[in-house]
């Protein structure tokens, strides 16, 4: 995704690190390139809203919800597999099969 202009943060650098951007777990040096980047790149900037809602959305449906420790702990495994480049399996995506009841909700 970019919009065809060049940027001094490339939109790919951006969209890899969004979630982070996201959370507040990036340094403020970074967030600043972040939102230059989004002043400057209205397709970055719209996937940065589309995400902000989803985000927020997950949070008002499922916010007081405790997360499994199992569950947490696979999400985050898979979350460290696609950060180091490594495919991760369609069906171990999309198979809940092994995700408690309560967490299905």
């Amino acid at each position: 995704m970019s919009c065809g202009e060049p940027h001094e943060t490339d939109c790919s650098e951006v969209l890899d690190h969004l979630y982070e951007f996201l959370d507040h777990e990036m340094p403020d040096s970074d967030c600043t390139k972040f939102e230059v980047h989004f002043e400057e790149c209205s397709p970055c900037l719209e996937k940065y809203g589309l995400e902000q809602a989803v985000k927020k959305l997950v949070k008002r449906c499922c916010g007081s919800d405790d997360v499994p420790t199992d569950l947490r702990a696979k999400v985050m495994g898979r979350i460290d597999l696609i950060r180091s480049g490594q495919l991760v399996p369609e069906q171990d995506v999309t198979d809940v099969t092994d995700v408690p009841a309560a967490a299905q909700e």
